[in-house]
């Protein structure tokens, strides 16, 4: 006697449950899941190193080892090589920052000030007399001859008159509506060395926070490097698993859904990795070019902030034109020149080149994605946002010539 098959809907329905299941698993544990998201992107970054390797006859462990070591060597010996540089430029931009602070306030804010009193925008200078003029005292105490005292009222205070009598209040400056940008800067330095001084506890804590968050990282960068060499180690497990979910007669089609992905994930990591790279290698060359203060730390930063598209770069090119600006009008406009150039060469030539057609995201997309990415899960969000969408636009592109294909083919 044949046993009767389960019904067709109690599989569809285990796989949904699970999925929902992962799903709100994972939201619960979303502040522990970024090492997990990490490690997957670190192996899919180095599983072709460690797969050129293998097929040198390298086992698979001691391949994953040597790619390790060829890579944090790699990194640890920039670091080194460049962290004294990178140092000696920092302390000299903190030493430097009292004076551009004190250029920025005593030269550009005066010309801007000026420029806006030319249109109207600014309030103008009041003459020195005025502030001599001003009375020192809100009530001046005069003795009368019939022995009485007159209390004369001055400026600071105002007397209304009220059903009951007579009420003095103060009275607070008025709000002064046009823009005075030397009286702003001056308010808001005054006000940070304030607070610097008047909440040393609390700069205290943030001292000590800084340093739990330093051990914090030093420990999940650890985690992380373990987990993405199990990921390298077992691809082809991890693999064998999710094909195992499909059907036997889609697994073809689940194929050609991992194949689109990795065509586009592979440009829009590995791809933004080199760009990542030639964009600081050619910010370091113009800003050296032109003798930019600090270009080291610049270009680093130009490096850095490329891993997050659109914003990132124009985040990056701000403080690069503002230090240009203490040098001169002309440094500027050639560290200007020069950052737009690059970024025309990443968009005409780099992106087409290194990233591919599988790669391309519309920029509406690249901007919705980066701004939510952003909203929910910050930094890391942003840093995550388009590979995300990549994946979300490879399913779709996926499902749709599915959907589209005749049956009878």
């Amino acid at each position: 006697m044949s046993e009767t098959p389960p019904p067709r809907w109690r599989r569809p329905l285990f796989l949904w449950g699970s999925a929902a299941l992962a799903i709100a698993v994972m939201v619960a544990a979303r502040e522990v899941i970024l090492p997990f998201i990490l490690a997957v992107v670190i192996a899919y970054v180095l599983t072709p190193l460690v797969a050129a390797l293998e097929k040198r006859r390298v086992p698979r462990a001691v391949a994953v080892l040597c790619v390790y070591a060829a890579v944090l060597g790699s990194l640890g010996g920039f670091l080194t090589a460049i962290a004294p540089r990178i140092g000696g430029e920092f302390r000299g931009l903190r030493d430097e920052l009292p004076k551009v602070t004190a250029q920025i306030r005593d030269r550009w804010v005066p010309a801007i000030t000026d420029r806006l009193r030319a249109v109207g925008m600014a309030p103008e200078t009041p003459p020195p007399e005025a502030a001599e003029q001003a009375p020192s005292s809100a009530f001046v105490a005069r003795p009368q001859p019939d022995g009485s005292i007159a209390i004369d009222v001055g400026s600071g205070v105002k007397v209304v008159a009220t059903r009951t009598g007579w009420d003095v209040e103060p009275v607070h400056a008025k709000k002064d509506a046009s823009f005075d940008p030397g009286r702003l800067i001056s308010d808001m330095i005054g006000q940070s060395f304030a607070y610097a001084q008047q909440n040393s506890l609390e700069v205290a804590r943030a001292v000590r926070d800084f340093l739990t968050g330093v051990s914090r990282v030093i420990f999940v960068f650890f985690i992380t490097l373990m987990l993405a060499a199990y990921t390298m180690l077992t691809r082809e497990r991890i693999r064998a698993f999710f094909r195992s979910l499909v059907r036997p007669a889609r697994r073809d089609s689940f194929d050609e859904l991992l194949a689109r992905i990795d065509r586009g994930l592979s440009g829009v990591v590995r791809g933004q990795l080199v760009i990542c790279c030639i964009n600081g290698a050619l910010s370091a060359v113009g800003f050296a070019i032109v003798g930019l203060k600090y270009w080291p730390v610049m270009a680093l930063i130009a490096a850095l902030f490329s891993l997050v598209p659109i914003f990132g770069s124009i985040a990056s090119a701000v403080p690069a034109i503002a230090i240009a600006l203490t040098q001169g009008v002309g440094t500027a406009a050639f560290v200007f020149a020069w950052i737009l150039g690059i970024h025309q060469l990443e968009a005409n030539v780099l992106n087409p080149k290194i990233m591919g057609d599988a790669a391309k995201i519309h920029p509406v997309l690249v901007i919705f994605s980066l701004l939510a990415g952003e909203h929910f899960f910050r930094v890391p969000g942003a840093l995550l946002a388009v590979p995300t969408m990549s994946i979300a636009q490879s399913v779709f592109l996926h499902l749709n010539e599915v959907t589209r294909r005749d049956p009878t083919d």
